[in-house]
């Protein structure tokens, strides 16, 4: 569904993995560089552990053994 003025972006936490943010997006890294996610959906990684970061690459899963998104 389409962001509007009425209904803001989404984004959808989970303690075990990414951020899920409805897309695009562009994410404004710590050095001032910007990076763009034109999916209908993104996965920014919060453990930092992603070789693509900010892009989640699934690393937290070999790391936790859990079955986070």
């Amino acid at each position: 569904m389409p962001r509007t003025p009425e209904r803001p972006r989404r984004i959808r936490a989970n303690r075990t993995g990414p951020l899920l943010v409805e897309g695009p997006v562009e994410v404004v890294l710590e050095d001032g560089t910007t990076v763009t996610s034109r999916r209908f959906e993104a996965a920014i990684c919060t453990c930092r552990r992603s070789r693509t970061y900010p892009w989640c690459d699934t690393s937290h899963r070999r790391r936790t053994g859990g079955d986070a998104a």
